[in-house]
């Protein structure tokens, strides 16, 4: 039987971040029968039915002619702006609200790996549909999700697909795609990259509808040998191929190992092999089963969205019941620790371990506690009021889902027990919540 604090452990990895009460619940239930939920939830969710997708409406610059004014074209991304804002006020809502935490926690890890920014995509309305379709395709078959993500419009514009025609090919999103997204280095060669790329060939796509169409007459049409295989292949044809390949199977795996144990290097073979298969819910329940798994506790600097989000769940703050300036300063401060939703740095998404502990990082970090536990909900409150005063920072650590504090950080947090917000605040910027 899964002691407590594996199930902690598990809750703290495959959600953005446990409340007590989750975490109670599931120790009731058992670590075989929690899994099943996060894995396989049942039914809708009503979290995210609270948060209902907004209606972003279309692209600005659909509605303006070429011959549009200098002051048009201001307002138009103007506009534009309020968009991509609306869009990433109401994803950061969706993963503190949501109940099926995994499936939104997939379609960050997700949105980090097929890395696209609103920066050169310029469309709020095309990324929304994104992460719809990273959430639609993000557990099932990796073969759906790859063939699905090259026809997908921010994707394509990302990665330059429209300036890929069977005259001129560009080789940007074929060269990505086995690169950073399925295969890894060392798996295809500069010829594989140059067959792929006429595979992709002649996608286009309409701002106005949001809706990416294959023109026939940009498509390259002849056979092209890709790994080996010679065949007419087309972008789902290639999508296929990539997604069938043994190595494919191994980055994925070795990526989601990354994300949710903390450890670059994935244990091998035996019973403690991380999986096979190209099922990716079936891959993440190997990598949360493995024995390595659960001696990864510690190991795992938690992301800055995965940081703030996890704070707001156990604190009771729901982001739209911030002030307008409270909700400027959260993204102010995610900001300031180098993660903005929508605006990966690169194709290569966002860095991971010690990356995120830099001195700004952490100024950063500490005036957005700071503004956390100002804003905590009143059950946060109340459970540390309800504790005498040197039982406080016990309290705190129940709060936060922390196992246990060190002494150094215990002689920390103690002077400020008086103080609850002050006590909160330290807590979220300790090495035990920071590093999970």
């Amino acid at each position: 039987m899964a002691s407590p604090d594996a199930i902690a452990h598990l809750l703290r990895r495959a959600t953005f971040g446990p409340t007590a009460d989750e975490v109670d619940a599931a120790v009731r239930a058992g670590f075989d029968a929690t899994l099943d939920r996060l894995l396989e939830p049942v039914g809708t969710d009503p979290g995210a039915s609270a948060s209902p997708t907004p209606k972003l409406g279309p692209d600005p610059y659909s509605t303006i002619g070429k011959s549009a004014s200098r002051e048009q074209r201001q307002e138009a991304n103007k506009r534009r702006t309020e968009q991509v804002r609306q869009l990433q006020q109401w994803w950061l809502e969706r993963m503190v609200t949501a109940e099926h935490q995994l499936t939104e926690k997939l379609v960050f890890f997700w949105h980090g790996h097929w890395a696209t920014s609103v920066q050169k995509v310029k469309s709020a309305p095309l990324m929304l549909g994104q992460l719809d379709t990273l959430r639609r395709y993000g557990r099932g078959g990796f073969d759906a999700l790859v063939a699905a993500m090259v026809r997908d419009p921010a994707m394509i514009l990302w990665l330059d697909g429209e300036k890929n025609t069977r005259k001129a090919p560009n080789e940007n999103l074929a060269r990505e795609l086995m690169e950073l997204f399925t295969l890894g280095i060392g798996h295809y060669t500069e010829p594989d990259v140059k067959a792929g790329a006429k595979a992709l060939t002649g996608w286009a796509v309409d701002r106005a509808t949001g809706v990416a169409r294959l023109e026939p007459k940009r498509h390259d049409t002849d056979p092209k040998t890709i790994l080996g295989r010679t065949d007419t292949f087309d972008a789902d044809s290639y999508a296929r191929l990539l997604a069938a390949q043994p190595q494919a199977a191994e980055f994925v795996r070795n990526r989601l190992w990354a994300r949710f144990a903390g450890t670059d290097t994935p244990p091998t073979g035996g019973s403690g092999s991380v999986g096979a298969g190209p099922d990716i819910t079936a891959m993440l329940r190997a990598v949360l089963t493995d024995p390595a798994f659960a001696r990864s506790r510690g190991q795992l600097v938690k992301q800055p969205v995965e940081w703030a989000v996890g704070a707001m769940r156990q604190l009771g703050i729901r982001p739209s019941a911030l002030s307008e300036q409270q909700r400027k300063q959260v993204q102010s401060g995610l900001s300031g620790m180098d993660q903005v939703l929508l605006r990966p740095p690169s194709v290569g998404g966002w860095p991971a371990g010690t990356a995120w502990l830099t001195t700004s990082s952490l100024q950063a970090r500490m005036r957005l506690a700071d503004l956390l536990a100002t804003a905590a909900g009143p059950v946060a409150g109340q459970r540390l009021g309800a504790a005498p005063e040197a039982g406080r920072v016990d309290a705190l650590a129940r709060l936060l889902v922390v196992d246990r504090w060190t002494e150094r950080t215990r002689a920390a947090l103690a002077p400020l027990a008086a103080k609850p917000d002050r006590l909160i605040a330290a807590g979220l910027v300790s090495p035990e919540y920071t590093v999970s």
